[in-house]
């Protein structure tokens, strides 16, 4: 897997919705399954990219992350403004700040090899920690949902050491 690129972005706004989750009991298909049909209902849209993203609880930290620790996935679109918000839709203000952004290659079920690489290999040996933001996906143009040649990027919040 190829090291990162380190960016530094600004806070963004984002319309979609969420739902309450672990990994034990993952609700990621439900949660989208709700989103897709409505993607088209949002206005100010900046690009057709699609972000999943993860928000952890501060007081938990991602620090001695279980299977069964909560924390709350949204599948969302960036907007330059939350005029005329689409019914069931609500707005997110991303925290802006340094990443790590990642690409993964391959299926869902590949992921666990590119988290390992990122949390076991590269963030340990590098001049950066885990930083207490949001965590978040990349669907652009490359990803293409459970298809071996898919691509997304995955970007982890970080500060340096």
């Amino acid at each position: 897997m190829q090291p990162p690129r380190i960016e530094t972005i600004p806070e963004k706004k984002l319309v979609g919705k969420h739902l309450e989750m672990t990994l034990a009991d993952n609700k990621t298909s439900e949660l989208w399954q709700s989103f897709m049909p409505y993607r088209n209902t949002i206005k100010h849209r900046t690009s057709s990219d699609l972000i999943s993203m993860q928000v952890y609880d501060a007081q938990a930290g991602f620090t001695g992350f279980d299977p069964h620790t909560k924390f709350t996935k949204w599948a969302v679109a960036e907007v330059s403004s939350f005029d005329h918000l689409p019914e069931g839709m609500e707005q997110y203000i991303l925290s802006g700040g340094m990443y790590a952004v990642f690409i993964h290659k391959g299926t869902p079920a590949d992921f666990p090899k590119t988290f390992r690489f990122i949390f076991g290999t590269w963030l340990p040996q590098s001049p950066y920690e885990l930083d207490n933001r949001e965590h978040f996906e990349v669907l652009g143009d490359k990803y293409k949902n459970n298809d071996p040649t898919s691509e997304e990027e995955v970007w982890v919040p970080v500060k340096n050491k």
